[in-house]
């Protein structure tokens, strides 16, 4: 089967998910391209409840591809920004999986602009934003690193 066949949908998240979305967090690579220091597994599970599928002005979704939790697609407020972030296990990368979540979580999320700022040495998660439509607007710092920020209008 060829990635083009892999089936690709987006679901609400389940508790059950979220194991799934620490252990993708804590994948050395994925740490090292994110440039996201990955959280304690209380402290992530806190952050998840609380924060995320606790703030009813997020939206979050299940990645699924073949039915397996591939990773997750939220979308949430910074002051007036809106933003859109994303993380999927490293056996989905490259295959087109994100694409094609990233299209489908789109046509969903209907807040006008999105925002996201990959850190600038993550080439690919910069080209799958391009790749819908997002340009580049400049440069933020997270920390001691450079991110770069892009908008979709």
């Amino acid at each position: 089967m060829s990635d083009d066949d892999v089936d690709v949908r987006l679901r609400d998240v389940v508790e059950a998910d979220l194991e799934f979305f620490l252990e993708y967090e804590h994948e050395p690579e994925a740490v090292r391209r994110s440039r996201f220091s990955p959280r304690p597994r209380e402290a992530f599970l806190r952050h998840w409840k609380a924060n995320v599928l606790g703030d009813d002005t997020c939206f979050v979704q299940t990645v699924t591809a073949d039915g397996a939790v591939a990773g997750n697609i939220v979308a949430w407020w910074d002051g007036d920004r809106r933003f859109i972030g994303y993380w999927l296990g490293r056996p989905y990368w490259g295959r087109g999986i994100g694409s094609r979540a990233l299209g489908l979580f789109l046509e969903r999320e209907e807040n006008r602009p999105l925002y996201a700022d990959p850190f600038s040495g993550n080439t690919g998660s910069i080209r799958l934003v391009e790749k819908h439509g997002f340009r580049r607007t400049g440069t933020v710092r997270h920390g001691e690193d450079d991110h770069v920020l892009l908008a979709l209008d």
